[in-house]
């Protein structure tokens, strides 16, 4: 609840300073005392629009302080927490307004932006007939006050559930579809490379070992000359081989006689003809092999050429075209089980909004149902306050599938109608001034069960009516502080004698300037202050009396 409001060179308000207490507080006095001023003040503190117009005359700054005593699972301290202010007894808004054109906003000491300010502030405090947006004129909360009448909590956490997971379908569906469309552009141009090398089969290593056999062939007269002149030197009979055989003979006739001394030497000798006689065998290969086919070297030169194209035409070496050509063939692969995984991550898409859709439309119906109760309650609050004429409903649209959220698909509005023939309209473009109040009155007065604790605020309620009526709207105020502090700015004498905290505010003129004080009125000092607000300036007796009755009536 708001327990103490600090206001400084606010206008005709030079310094003020005022204890609320629980339930119901009436704010009277004569009119141009300041009672406005002091919601403008307030609003200011809960993160208004600054309006430096404000600033007292002759006074370089303003500023104003609302002190409020909250519980420690309030859900403001959870906002808190985000920014780094911790848990306290009490939770103090401050706002000042400079000369200079600045409009600094502290919590709990700590600089804090106006946004979150405003923000605070709406946790806090509801003002009802006085800031545009705010309260029940702000039609973004109207699902929400739906849906705490509903208490379908379940459901609404079911709706978000789904919600997340029909966007994460979605999401992965996107995702694929664009990676198999990009994947699609190269289709062409990858069947062709895997065809092209499928053609080729290129081999690890190739292009050396091609090389390597070219550059025999293009040398293969001086090969052969050698090897002829290398044959010779092995088979003929001066050969190598046949000196080494004799060699190995003549000692091998010495071998038993020499009793192992020559044995070392024979067995290298016969190393020595056995590679001797492979080398012969090695020549006579290669000679072959150069005297094959003719058109060898061609078909050579040919195979280069394709492998080292390709290899250019990927840009890279050529011993990497094997390890390309698998590459390719994977990716053709992965394209054909993509094609399979977005067959499969539609149809998950489609169960998801399937899902949605059907608890989306169990939302709905649950909802429908609350705002027929809610309109039928409303309906009954009317006549009382004088809106007998009048016409509540509760509108709920679906919205296109484009502005589905997390809390399904529909969207709230409360429309009223204030004569019979009229057209309804949102409330707040049809009702304006004490029917609007009122209007306002008979919705929170219904909704109040279900509301989180809040201070409310209303400033014209009783505008324009006297009487039952306003005593009516007294009742109800009453009825509403017994849940929730509430505030009211009044002109009834009605209404003023069912406060349970009774604040005057009065203006005196100080030299040269009027300034504008609040006090908080005794038992007797109410009821001469509703005794003037029956019969003005001159209070009767008869007046007093009536005071009396009012606030026996109250208790």
């Amino acid at each position: 609840m708001l327990s103490r409001l600090s206001i400084r060179n606010v206008v005709l308000i030079e310094a003020l300073d005022i204890e609320f207490q629980s339930g119901l507080t009436v704010l009277t006095g004569e009119t141009g005392a300041g009672k406005s001023i002091l919601l403008d003040a307030l609003g200011l503190a809960l993160g208004s629009r600054a309006d430096f117009g404000l600033i007292r005359n002759e006074a370089d700054r303003a500023s104003v302080t609302a002190e409020f005593e909250i519980e420690a699972d309030h859900p403001v301290w959870d906002v808190l927490s985000e920014i780094g202010i911790d848990r306290a007894d009490s939770l103090i808004l401050r706002r000042q307004l400079r000369s200079d054109g600045k409009s600094p906003a502290h919590i709990n000491d700590e600089a804090v932006s106006v946004n979150l300010l405003r923000q605070i502030g709406d946790m806090l405090v509801e003002i009802q007939g006085q800031f545009e947006g705010r309260g029940l004129l702000d039609p973004t909360t109207y699902l929400p006050l739906i849906d705490r009448a509903a208490g379908h909590q379940d459901a609404l956490s079911t709706t978000a559930r789904l919600w997340a997971e029909l966007k994460a379908a979605r999401a992965e569906l996107e995702q694929m579809t664009d990676r198999l469309a990009r994947a699609r552009e190269e289709e062409d141009w990858l069947r062709d490379a895997v065809e092209q090398l499928d053609m080729l089969a290129p081999a690890s290593g190739e292009e050396d070992q091609l090389a390597a056999e070219r550059q025999r062939h293009m040398h293969s007269t001086r090969i052969a000359e050698a090897l002829q002149q290398a044959h010779v030197m092995l088979s003929d009979e001066d050969g190598i081989s046949h000196m080494a055989g004799r060699a190995q003979a003549i000692l091998e006739r010495q071998a038993e006689v020499a009793a192992g001394a020559l044995d070392p030497a024979i067995e290298a000798l016969d190393r020595a003809v056995s590679e001797l006689t492979e080398a012969e065998s090695m020549l006579t290969e290669i000679g072959e092999q150069l005297d094959g086919d003719p058109n060898r070297l061609a078909e050579i030169d040919e195979r280069l050429h394709q492998i080292r194209t390709q290899a250019r035409k990927h840009k890279i070496e050529a011993d990497e075209l094997p390890a390309l050509h698998e590459t390719l063939i994977a990716q053709l692969a992965e394209m054909d089980d993509q094609s399979g995984a977005l067959a499969r991550l539609r149809q998950a898409e489609q169960d998801c909004l399937t899902a949605f859709k059907a608890q989306a439309e169990h939302l709905s119906a649950q909802r429908r149902q609350v705002a027929e109760r809610l309109d039928q309650a409303v309906m009954a609050e009317l006549p009382p306050l004088k809106l007998e004429a009048a016409a509540f409903q509760t509108d709920i649209q679906t919205l296109t599938d484009d502005r589905w959220s997390a809390t399904g698909w529909d969207r709230v509005s409360f429309q009223a109608r204030t004569n019979p023939g009229m057209p309804a309209g949102p409330i707040d473009k049809i009702a304006s001034g004490g029917e609007l109040a009122r209007f306002l009155l008979a919705l929170k007065v219904v909704l109040s069960e279900n509301e989180p604790p809040k201070t409310l605020i209303f400033d014209e309620v009783d505008s324009g009516v006297g009487g039952a009526v306003a005593a009516a709207v007294g009742a109800r105020l009453a009825r509403l502080g017994q849940k929730m502090q509430t505030l009211v700015i009044t002109h009834s004498p009605q209404v003023a004698g069912n406060g349970n905290q009774h604040l005057k505010i009065a203006k005196y003129q100080t030299g040269d300037q009027v300034i504008s004080s609040t006090a908080s009125l005794s038992q007797v000092e109410r009821r001469e202050e509703i005794a003037r607000m029956l019969s003005g300036d001159q209070i009767t007796e008869a007046a007093r009396s009536a005071a009396a009755q009012l606030l026996g009536d109250s208790r």
